[in-house]
Order: structure tokens, then C-alpha cells, then sequence
């Protein structure tokens, strides 16, 4: 157990997929003490989002072990449960059931559609979420359909962070009132709240609805990724005039020479004209021409390449344990410090003998 900022804060989670173990496992990092119960007929495997928990095996419709896993909500901090909305009630253990229980408990709640709403009793995943908030539709090239950004934005961006925030959240308001209350942290409304810069951008004039054709959705050239004379790829983010202005000495071009940085009807062009620069050269022989400047232009790594990384390795934030790489804890804390959770757990304990 760390020392972490969470230290003494129990978490009770119900086993899901997804976000609900990551928020699970971002909790145990930062110190908290998390019980993970699962049903009998699920294996317990090495899963490495699994990491810093115990696990209670449990059939929720035994009234014996029923009886058991709300011992642990009685002694709980934090539920953390990820299921269509009305599962946990039909299982006796809703909101209002563990609130009786244990008026203290912070009761989190994550989905994708939320608790309310036409589509909150259907299934979805990542992709679907995304895309009834505008932000899919403006990610990837105009002449392709939207591709997926992997499932990082709504299952983690806007699901199991914002769980985490509300959740912590709740356990600050609980110092003041001494009452838990439900957190409904829903997919569709973490990715609109990530999405704050784009509507202001939009509703100012500064952004459409069209792909491709805004500051910061690969229209310009200098926000953007270009391949490299090996296959590989440099990432471009010189915004600012002095940025820019690096870029292109990098480049071996002069200001004078080009379009206005701004004008967007040359940016496709200019845009051409970057990427058969770029293709003269390896990736990593651009990285070591940008290295020492603030032209914002980086090498893109692979997952292999990325904990090799001199800036990564120096911060330590991927983590060799045991021939698997692991996230480092995060963020960090000066006094508190959090710690890598402990390895999956391989056998069930005994709810009888925990938190007591």
C-alpha cells in the first residue's frame, strides 16, 4: 500500500470493462484501497488494469453472499459501478439501497449514454458515444470517414477521468455536509465538457463543420503530421509566429518567401510543399535538426519506441515491471507520493476478513 494522497479511502468496484477499471486502478495508484468484486463465472486473469486491488467473488443473487458484499458497502468510501442503468437496482445494491446502508458513500456511476435520456438503456461503445457529440465527425482527413482515435476520448477521456473527478469531488463535498451522494459521469457529457475549446471556436466564427479545414484538425500546415523519407512520421505543432518561425528555419525556408502563416486558401499548398521537405530526411534525422529548438515539431514513436525516449525514460513515466510495460502514476505529488499498484490479484479473498 502507498502513501499516496487517497491513503485510507476504500473503493468498492463492481467488475466491468473499460473505464470503471481504470478509474479503479488511477484510484489505487494514487493510494486508495480498492475491493473489486466479480462473478463466480469470471475468470481472475492478469489483467494489468486489474493491478492494486483485492478481488471478492461473489453471486449476487445468493442472499448469503449478497448479505456479505454489503458488509463492504457499509464500511466503504467509494462505489464504483459501470452497468446499464437499473442493473444495480435490480440487484439490491442501487443508490438509494447502499445509501440506507452507509449514508457516507460516494456512489459513482459510469456509462456512455447516462442514468437519463432516450438512449440511456442502450448498449454502445466508445466510438458510438463519440459520435453523437459532433467531436468524431471533426477528426481524421475531409475524404475519408472519421476514423477511430482509438477508444482514449470518450471510454477514458470523458468516462473514467471524469469518474475519477467526480469522485474525489464528492469526497471533498462529503468533508463539509459528512453525506455521500451519486456521481453520474456519462461518456456523451465528458467528451462535450473536453470539447469546451472547439465549441468556443466554433461559436466565435473560428471553426466548421467541415473536416480538414480548421486550425487544429490537420488543415494547417503547421498543425499537423508528415511522413519522412523512412515510412515514419514527424508531429508539427508550431502555432505561435516565433514557433513557426523555427519551423521553417528548420526547414531551410524563408517567411518572405511564403503565403501569410494565416491565410488558410494557401494552406494546401504550403502544405504539399512541407511534406516533400519532410520526405528528404528520416524521422529520426528531423528530430535531431528540432531537438534543441522550440519549433514544436517531434518525432511520432511507437509504443516500443516511446519508453526509450531520452524525455520519457528522464521522467520515468513508463515503467519496465516484470517484461510488461506499465503508465507511471499521475499526476505527482510532492509529499503524497503515489506508487505503482501491486500485480493483479490471482486468488479471491474473503469478504469476511477485509476492512475489518
Amino acid at each position: 500500500m502507498s502513501d499516496g494522497p487517497l491513503t485510507g479511502i476504500r473503493v468498492l468496484e463492481f467488475a466491468g470493462i473499460g473505464p470503471g477499471p481504470h478509474a479503479a486502478v488511477l484510484l489505487a495508484n494514487l493510494g486508495a484501497d480498492v475491493v473489486r468484486v466479480q462473478r463466480p463465472t469470471e475468470p481472475l486473469h492478469a489483467d494489468q488494469q486489474l493491478r492494486g486491488r483485492r478481488t471478492v467473488v461473489a453471486d449476487l443473487r445468493d442472499p448469503e453472499q449478497l448479505a456479505k458484499v454489503k458488509s463492504l458497502v457499509e464500511r466503504a468510501d467509494v462505489l464504483i459501478e459501470g452497468f446499464r442503468p437499473g442493473v444495480m437496482e435490480r440487484n439490491g445494491l442501487g443508490p438509494e439501497e447502499c445509501a440506507k446502508l452507509n449514508p457516507r458513500l460516494v456512489y459513482g456511476r459510469i456509462t456512455g449514454w447516462g442514468q437519463d435520456g432516450p438512449f440511456a438503456p442502450r448498449a454502445g461503445h466508445d466510438l458510438n458515444y463519440l459520435g453523437l457529440t459532433g467531436i468524431l465527425n471533426a477528426i481524421g482527413p475531409a475524404d475519408s470517414p472519421p476514423p477511430p482515435p482509438l477508444n482514449m476520448v470518450a471510454d477514458f477521456g470523458g468516462g473514467s477521468m471524469f469518474l475519477v473527478m467526480g469522485v474525489l469531488a464528492a469526497l471533498v463535498e462529503r468533508g463539509r455536509s459528512g453525506l455521500g451522494q451519486t456521481v453520474d459521469a456519462a461518456m456523451v457529457d465528458g467528451v462535450s465538457a473536453l470539447a469546451h475549446f472547439i465549441w468556443s471556436f466554433r461559436d466565435a466564427g473560428l471553426w466548421t463543420d467541415e473536416r480538414e479545414d480548421n486550425l487544429l484538425d490537420g488543415a494547417a500546415p503547421f498543425y499537423r503530421t508528415y511522413e519522412t523519407s523512412d515510412g515514419k512520421h514527424i508531429a508539427v505543432g508550431a502555432i505561435e509566429p516565433q514557433f513557426y518561425a523555427q519551423l521553417l528555419a528548420g526547414l531551410g525556408l524563408e517567411a518572405d518567401d511564403l503565403p501569410f502563416q494565416l491565410d488558410k486558401s494557401s494552406w494546401a499548398e504550403l502544405s504539399k510543399t512541407f511534406a516533400g521537405i519532410f520526405r528528404t530526411k528520416t524521422r529520426d534525422e528531423w528530430a535531431s535538426i528540432f531537438e534543441h529548438t522550440d519549433a514544436c515539431t517531434t518525432p511520432v514513436l511507437s509504443f516500443a519506441e516511446a519508453p526509450l525516449h531520452p524525455h520519457m525514460a528522464a521522467r520515468g513515466n513508463l515503467l519496465d515491471v516484470d517484461g510488461t510495460t506499465l503508465p507511471a502514476p499521475a499526476p505527482r505529488f510532492s509529499r503524497t507520493k503515489g506508487e505503482l499498484a501491486g500485480p493483479p490479484p490471482l486468488e479471491p479473498s474473503d469478504p469476511a476478513t477485509l476492512w475489518r
